[in-house]
């Protein structure tokens, strides 16, 4: 399973890409906005730091020769840029067009099983269900990871899910026993991943058991 970071912060992608775990980058505008910093120069700056891991940048356009249009301009900002595209007929149509001009994309806002194939058949690089917003509607949301995953098994898609809207660990654990093929978590819970209180424990106690043998050692 890839690690995306789902932020558009500087220096919460610096820090989480300094662990080792980082495969690349979401954002989308309510991101950004939170930064308060210019969209393009955000976008640029992530994608420097990513290299050539994959960062998604997401369209505003509601109507399909728009959502193209933006789409081919964000794609000339850097090599590593996936455009985010809305689960709408208006996007499925950009999505075909950009997937056979090479473009890679994102399909962003699904919910259902339904909406996660017909992503797949326009030709979507990804597929990203939201998680945490469906299980606030007391929903199946890990059934829907693993219905996608079944049927993209089934039928050879290329098309891979990216587990959106993560709010805890556990999220990206059962999805990753699923099948999903990208946690794009926030750096909270990627933070989170790493912790446990046996860990903790254990490591204070070698620690000390270190320093207690240096102690007598030195003492001979």
């Amino acid at each position: 399973m890839k690690f995306f970071m789902d932020t558009a912060n500087i220096e919460e992608i610096k820090r989480a890409d300094s662990w080792g775990v980082v495969d690349g980058v979401t954002t989308n505008p309510t991101l950004i906005a939170r930064e308060g910093r210019d969209f393009e120069a955000t976008v640029k700056e992530i994608c420097a730091l990513m290299g050539n891991r994959p960062v998604s940048a997401e369209v505003v356009s509601t109507e399909a020769d728009a959502m193209i249009a933006e789409a081919r301009k964000l794609a000339k900002w850097a090599d590593n840029v996936v455009v985010k595209i809305p689960m709408i007929k208006e996007g499925m149509k950009a999505v075909k067009v950009l997937s056979a001009e090479g473009i890679r994309t994102n399909v962003t806002l699904v919910f259902t099983a339904a909406q996660g194939l017909l992503a797949a058949k326009a030709g979507a690089t990804y597929c990203s269900p939201f998680l945490g917003r469906l299980e606030d509607m007391a929903t199946d949301a890990m059934g829907l990871v693993k219905q996608l995953a079944q049927i993209y098994s089934n039928y050879g898609y290329k098309t891979q899910i990216i587990v959106a809207s993560a709010r805890r660990p556990e999220h990206v654990v059962q999805t990753a026993c699923w099948g999903a093929h990208v946690a794009t978590v926030p750096f909270k819970v990627l933070d989170q991943m790493f912790g446990h209180p046996l860990t903790d424990r254990g490591l204070e106690a070698f620690l000390a058991d270190w320093n207690k043998l240096q102690e007598e050692l030195g003492k001979q």
